[in-house]
């Protein structure tokens, strides 16, 4: 999708955001905050005033004996998480890139997968935000909590958000294995395997029944990262560029999908490794696709991809990437997908400049039959009224949003989709 903004400012500091949003406020103008165009939806598109995250970045402060950073909500995770272990700290959860902004990542729901720990925005321990009418407010569980409530994920719709302040924890080791495993014996263990682990996802490559597992735990050490020569050759060269080049084949002739997908699936090396978390929980992504994921009750989550394979079986699709499993807790966040109940997320993908409509209409009617909550930067066709029935505390948000912006100062068409005028 494309946006025209009228105009483009790239503040440096929270003065600055409230300065220019009364400035458009003043011209009739509506606002947005981008990020790094990370989001599949027009959430941040905007015809009025396009706030630049580039200059609102770095770390502002740390407090050991509290266990939180706050930092500027234009950082992106990359830097954050490097500077975190420079001073010995770590977030506890985070999702499986980190090219984000932090405000970007957090307004959408972006999460990893966790037995306990839930998504970065569960993390928030206190917002700085800019509302309509320019003023800065400062939220949290005792000051403004009903705002600190909502607005850990705000969607843009209650302000520019250009602080968080994140829970931290003194830096720890992770040990990941990763080994192929059989879709159907995944399914029938989900609940050990989840239980047995601290995080636990995996990949099941459609047109086989295999996948690939990664089980995350916290270990004493030592250190053993992944050598780099092996690095390069099973990150860059296999699931990045041998990947990209087998997407091509498959885009340009979809017959041979299947028969990549066998040979792929059971050439995934099994490996075992320890490093810091960020180096275990994300992995570079080269590969350009497009996204639907819908988070499911985590009980429902066996039947899900059952259904969604024996769709894929029957149908003349030819789908060349694998679909995603996650798991995060229930939260107290009122439009968090995992909103007041435990959740599995199930994320299919198709290669960028692939037909995807079919098979993500098909899936979609396959997750919203087991009431699924489709993620909010990720592509869905999903509407108000659908959402003021899958979240019970939507309409607290909603009143929220019209009292913190009763103009529609940070609407856009995509909020209107979502949330009601």
């Amino acid at each position: 999708m494309t946006a025209r903004p009228a105009r483009q400012v790239a503040p440096a500091s929270v003065e600055e955001v409230s300065a220019a949003v009364r400035r458009a406020a003043e011209d009739g103008l509506r606002v947005k905050a981008v990020g790094t165009g990370h989001s599949f939806t027009s959430i941040a598109a905007t015809d009025g005033l396009l706030i630049r995250p580039d200059l609102l970045t770095g770390i502002r402060s740390i407090d050991r004996a509290a266990g939180t950073v706050t930092v500027e909500a234009g950082t992106p995770l990359k830097r954050l998480n490097e500077a975190l272990a420079r001073e010995g700290l770590s977030l506890t959860n985070m999702g499986d890139i980190m090219e984000q902004t932090v405000s970007g990542a957090t307004g959408t729901g972006t999460h990893g997968t966790g037995r306990e720990s839930g998504s970065l925005a569960a993390q928030i321990r206190a917002l700085e935000m800019v509302t309509a009418d320019g003023s800065v407010l400062t939220c949290s569980p005792t000051e403004n909590p009903d705002v600190f409530a909502a607005a850990r994920i705000g969607l843009g719709a209650l302000g520019v958000v250009t602080a968080v302040t994140f829970a931290v924890e003194p830096v720890f080791l992770l040990s990941a294995r990763e080994e192929g495993m059989r879709l159907d014996r995944v399914l029938a263990e989900f609940d050990q395997l989840w239980a047995e682990n601290e995080h636990f996802e995996f990949y099941w490559f459609p047109h086989t029944g295999n996948t690939n597992t990664k089980r995350n735990n916290r270990s004493a050490g030592p250190r053993r990262p992944v050598h780099w020569a092996r690095t390069w050759y099973e990150d860059e060269f296999l699931s990045n560029g041998l990947f990209r080049a087998v997407n091509h084949l498959g885009r340009a002739v979809p017959a041979t999908i299947p028969t990549i997908a066998r040979v792929a699936s059971r050439g995934m090396p099994t490996r075992t490794y320890t490093d810091l978390p960020y180096r275990v929980f994300t992995s570079p992504r080269r590969v350009r696709f497009m996204e639907m994921e819908y988070a499911v009750p985590r009980a429902a989550l066996p039947d899900t991809l059952r259904e969604l394979k024996a769709m894929v079986d029957r149908s003349p699709l030819r789908v060349s990437f694998p679909v995603e499993v996650r798991t995060c807790p229930a939260d107290d966040i009122p439009l968090s997908t995992a909103s007041g109940r435990d959740s599995a997320y199930v994320a299919v993908h198709m290669f960028r400049g692939t037909p995807y409509q079919a098979y993500f209409t098909a899936a979609e009617r396959i997750f919203t039959a087991h009431e699924g909550r489709p993620h909010w930067g990720k592509m869905h066709t999903r509407d108000a009224e659908y959402f003021a029935a899958s979240y019970p505390r939507f309409g607290e948000f909603t009143a929220l949003r019209d009292r913190l912006d009763p103009d529609g100062r940070f609407q856009n068409d995509y909020l209107r989709r979502v949330l009601g005028r």
